[in-house]
């Protein structure tokens, strides 16, 4: 998985064009994607100022307007490739707009 992070507030401080530009530049990616053969699925997801994080209280569970974790980036959205390995992963991680970062973790298959 590529978790993309863009530095905190930046959507809300970038002129329409730039937006565009961004996302230009995720469509290029989303491309080389399939040329690659490369499946994947992705979405953008809204700024950590609007997240509601869930965490154990006693037997029961609290619901907290806020980011779990303090940051200075923001998780802005992820794809989902499914690559052999690990280093196919980080080649096809470099090709991705990379905002603040990308981190690229494996993800657990589930056993039948």
């Amino acid at each position: 998985m590529l978790l993309l992070f863009d530095p905190e507030n930046y959507w809300d401080s970038v002129s329409q064009e730039d937006m565009q530009d961004a996302l230009a530049e995720h469509l290029a990616f989303a491309r080389l994607l399939k040329e690659r053969g490369v499946a994947f699925s992705g979405e953008a997801v809204h700024p950590a100022q609007n997240a509601v994080t869930l965490r154990p209280a006693g037997d029961g569970v609290v619901t907290v307007e806020a980011p779990f974790v303090e940051r200075r980036q923001d998780f802005a959205g992820f794809y989902l490739i499914d690559c052999a390995d690990l280093t196919e992963a980080l080649d096809i991680a470099r090709h991705c707009p990379i905002g603040a970062g990308i981190e690229v973790r494996p993800v657990w298959e589930a056993s039948s």
